[in-house]
């Protein structure tokens, strides 16, 4: 039974709220998250201390026990030799507060969860989807650690791989918290047969938009934005001749920076090209409530900000500021397409927000 099949039951709008609000953390966790990786600063700390992690070094001594450990990596060794202490600081900072968001996002979500059930304001029937949730925080802080582990060692930077997987269930975990609580927020909302094919094509878009935040992050692991810095083409050419350059060839699909960037960049056309008609489809049609069609208007005037967010943040070699800005449209616009989901379970006459 989902969480919008439940009985409705005394409090089910605060635990909604507090569910938006959790999601609300994680989108800053996604912030936070681009702008460590863009600063380099995902390595500065090489252990993982769940609790006595949480203070930061308060002297001198260990702020140089610190840098001392980072010193032994290859990142420091290859790339950042002659780094100062005080430089070592500002990245060791960014790590350190994503981190510590981490931990906050646990907290915010257990102790009230406990507080609600407690309270008799959760149905049997939501709790262990709620439970669930806060599990999927808890694999989600090791999937950082095993991401980080990788550039430890024998690399100088983390697994692509690693940091996809990292971005990808940050972003189910925040897609999920965001539809429990809309479907809290409106318990009345049920499916309409007649509107099967729009919600088919919303779920086509969203699952691109996923699969488009995925090469994203290989884009991002392999720093691939910091080539190829032209729009439309890749260095006056549409598909430059070394995105073959890999064998065996299927490599190239998922490690070659050229190729890596050519799919990102149509991906995400493709991505913009089909939510597009989906909401024209939606402004088609009468038998939608109007809340849906502001909502499908607010996801076109997003995707659309999105693509030219994009393109800025490649043309200018993906600053920290607009990098990070990215990822966080992405996160708006699943955000908007979840709502747009939503909205279409709505009555006709539903016109509340």
């Amino acid at each position: 039974m989902s969480v919008a099949q439940t009985p409705s039951v005394p409090g089910h709008r605060a635990v909604a709220n507090w569910l938006l609000f959790c999601a609300g953390m994680v989108f800053a966790m996604a912030i936070i998250g681009a702008i460590t990786r863009l600063t380099e600063s995902g390595l500065s700390i090489t252990e993982w201390k769940p609790i006595t992690g949480t203070i930061p070094p308060l002297n001198e001594a260990q702020w140089l026990a610190e840098f001392e450990k980072y010193k032994q990596i290859p990142e420091y060794q290859v790339l950042k030799r002659g780094m100062s202490l005080d430089e070592f600081k500002q990245i060791f900072f960014w790590e350190w507060f994503h981190r510590l968001w981490g931990r906050l996002i646990g907290v915010v979500f257990a102790v009230p969860l406990v507080w609600f059930a407690v309270k008799g304001m959760v149905t049997r029937q939501m709790l262990p989807r709620l439970v669930g949730l806060f599990l999927l925080g808890g694999l989600q802080g090791f999937i950082g650690w095993f991401m980080v582990q990788s550039g430890l060692s024998e690399r100088t930077d983390v697994s692509h791989y690693r940091l996809a997987l990292h971005l990808g269930m940050a972003l189910f975990l925040y897609a999920l918290l965001v539809q429990a609580g809309l479907d809290l927020r409106h318990p009345q909302a049920r499916r309409h047969p007649e509107r099967a094919g729009l919600v088919r094509l919303g779920r086509v878009s969203l699952a691109l938009v996923a699969v488009t935040v995925i090469w994203g992050a290989f884009v991002a692991g392999l720093d691939a934005g910091l080539a190829y810095n032209s729009w439309p083409l890749m260095n006056d050419a549409f598909a430059p001749p070394e995105i073959w350059n890999l064998r065996p060839v299927w490599l190239n699909i998922f490690e070659n920076t050229a190729m890596v960037q050519f799919i990102h960049r149509w991906l995400a056309i493709l991505t913009a090209g089909v939510t597009v008609a989906y909401c024209w489809r939606i402004g088609q049609r009468t038998d939608v409530p109007a809340v849906a069609k502001r909502a499908a208007l607010w996801l076109m005037l997003g995707i659309g900000g999105q693509v030219v967010l994009g393109i800025t943040t490649l043309l200018h070699a993906v600053p920290v500021a607009l990098g990070a800005a990215h990822q966080g449209g992405a996160l708006i616009v699943i955000t908007l397409l979840i709502r747009s989901l939503h909205t279409l379970r709505r009555h006709a006459d539903d016109r509340h927000v």
